[in-house]
């Protein structure tokens, strides 16, 4: 941005200084403070709407906190975006992508991921354990894609306070979905949903958007029952180590193993149970959870179906003594 004459200047005095000489035959002219306009700001924010307009050969400042590409057709993030380590939003909306890489977890300062209208099918796992998003990811638009089913690890997005769900073709909800303590504003509506998981219970939210789900029509009078009696070791051990919380890990016991425990169910009792259980489906209102409950349906209802686990028959036989009584 400098001068030319001046800059030629400059560093002419620059070498006459370094060689020893009189600093008074330095060629120097009178200092001028620079005008704001002669210095250029580190550019935060960037928005690109079209194709033509993609920077094809020219890098992302690294300075960006804000990258909107919309609407340009790309099938997969950009690496040169990936190096952005101060973004705090990016927004990949109406674009072609089919898969987002593991490094878009290195992205530590990432507040903001609007993903709206791609082609995605899944979301990535592993993106899940990134210490960085994991603290600093509040917002998560992943609507209008094909996405079936989010994967267990989803829950460790613990920073996540606003997640829209809607028109994809998700046929369950996370498991675990009530360690998403911040989490606020949901909304998966026109999805695949037959049932809600029985975390769902945990939840704290503001507003809640379920309409337009295919939800069944529970019936606590016919249960799935799963029961193994006697109990095998496995299941024992299982429920002991869950419910006296005792410390595993990979490096105790095998991945899978892990795996289970991690997604062992919660009996109305309180006790936990791993592939032994009754299951059945009951009626939740959803403002149990919820402040503002958007209708389910056309009906003008606000109930929806949600998953219930008995460890035993004793636990079960209790419960559905209450529920005739009640009925």
């Amino acid at each position: 941005q400098a001068n030319v004459i001046n800059l030629k200047t400059f560093l002419s005095a620059v070498r006459l200084a370094h060689q020893g000489n009189d600093t008074g035959v330095l060629p120097l002219s009178p200092l001028v403070p620079a005008k704001n306009s002669d210095v250029e700001k580190p550019k935060t924010k960037m928005i690109i709407t079209s194709r033509r307009d993609y920077p094809l050969t020219k890098s992302f400042p690294f300075s960006l906190e804000h990258l909107q590409t919309s609407y340009c057709k790309l099938a997969r993030i950009d690496s040169r975006v990936l190096c952005l380590k101060k973004l705090r939003k990016l927004d990949l909306s109406h674009n072609h992508i089919k898969q987002l890489p593991a490094t878009l977890g290195d992205l530590v300062c990432l507040q903001e991921l609007d993903l709206h209208d791609n082609h995605l099918e899944a979301f990535s796992g592993a993106l899940c354990f990134s210490p960085g998003l994991q603290k600093s990811l509040q917002f998560l638009d992943l609507s209008q894609n094909q996405i079936q089913a989010l994967p267990l690890e989803f829950c460790q997005l613990r920073g996540l306070v606003q997640l829209r769900l809607d028109d994809n073709a998700l046929l369950r909800l996370p498991c675990r979905i009530g360690q998403l303590s911040r989490l606020r504003f949901l909304s998966a509506a026109r999805n695949k949903l037959p049932f809600l998981p029985s975390d769902f219970r945990k939840l704290s939210l503001e507003n809640l958007d379920l309409f337009g789900n295919p939800f069944e029509q529970p019936n606590p009078l016919v249960p799935n029952i799963q029961l193994k009696i006697p109990s095998t070791l496995l299941e024992c051990a299982a429920r002991a180590t869950v419910n006296h919380r005792i410390p595993y890990g990979c490096h105790l016991l095998p991945s899978h193993l892990c795996k289970d425990l991690e997604v062992a169910k919660t009996c109305r009792c309180g006790s936990a149970c791993l592939s032994s259980f009754i299951q059945i489906t009951v009626t939740m209102n959803l403002h149990h959870v919820a402040h503002t409950v958007v209708l389910v349906d056309n009906m003008g209802g606000t109930d929806a179906p949600i998953l219930c686990y008995f460890c035993s028959l004793e636990c079960y036989s209790q419960f559905l003594d209450r529920h005739l009584q009640s009925n």
